[in-house]
């Protein structure tokens, strides 16, 4: 099921009031959403008060040159943690979540339409987790922004 922009506006809210209150900055690295998940939190109230910022780096040489994910795959953990960590010492932010994926028709790097790996920096943690969502390309991209978001707000609210 897509995220409506009302849905991802809700969750953006709530993630606003969270950083807000745990006094916390916010950015994301993108690929394959190109900049959704930045504009649902571009959107939140008072997001100049804790959103850093976004870097969306589709193209596989942009990962590797500016977000220093390894040499390989980057449909991968390795690229998710590094897209994460590298965004938060490029934007100074406390929390960042990443996402890379095949979001289709076809895969890519060997992963099946669908797959994507989120990374989640936090004040110096790093992990990563690996979903597969069903649907055309339009549809992976809204279950990645609105997992991306769930993701965020578990991290703010467990703080």
């Amino acid at each position: 099921m897509a995220i409506s922009r009302n849905d991802g506006g809700a969750l953006a809210e709530k993630i606003s009031d969270l950083a807000q209150k745990a006094g916390r900055s916010v950015a994301t690295a993108e690929s394959l959403t190109g900049g959704h998940i930045s504009s649902l939190l571009g959107a939140a109230p008072s997001s100049s008060d804790w959103f850093r910022g976004a870097v969306v780096a589709y193209s596989s040489e942009v990962k590797h040159d500016l977000l220093r994910v390894p040499p390989g795959p980057v449909v991968s953990e390795p690229a998710a943690r590094s897209m994460a960590a590298t965004t938060a010492t490029l934007l100074g932010a406390d929390t960042v979540v990443a996402v890379t994926g095949a979001a289709g028709p076809d895969g890519q790097d060997g992963q099946d339409p669908g797959t994507v790996w989120f990374g989640l920096f936090d004040r110096g943690v790093v992990r990563a987790v690996r979903r597969t969502f069903p649907g055309d390309p339009t549809e992976v991209v809204e279950s990645t922004a609105e997992h991306a978001l769930e993701l965020l707000i578990e991290c703010l609210a467990a703080d």
